[in-house]
């Protein structure tokens, strides 16, 4: 899971517990000028992910970043059912995928 902030300027996402070990991330801070969008999509989680490096990727649980046709993206998804994807330009990574409550 994850704990997400919205601020004035700020997207603040911050792995919960063990995600910080797995995922290599304690926090990503995005400007909100950098958001292109968010999506609930469940059947993100079928996408191939492209391969891992540094994180963890096992059926069911996905943490840290995982490179793909030349982009990075940020995976911390651990509840496929309620995986949110948020679309990002001009930052390191291309998108976040992420369990949300």
């Amino acid at each position: 899971m994850n704990i997400i902030t919205l601020t004035d300027t700020m997207l603040v996402v911050e792995p919960k517990g063990l995600d910080k070990l797995w995922s290599f991330t304690r926090k990503l801070e995005i400007p909100l000028a950098h958001v292109r969008g968010e999506t609930f999509d469940p059947g993100a989680n079928h996408e191939p992910k492209g391969w891992r490096g540094p994180g963890l990727g096992m059926p069911g649980k996905w943490a840290g970043t995982f490179h793909k046709d030349g982009d990075k993206s940020f995976w911390n998804v651990s509840a496929p059912n309620e995986t949110v994807v948020i679309e990002l330009v001009d930052e390191q990574f291309v998108r976040l995928v992420l369990t949300v409550e």
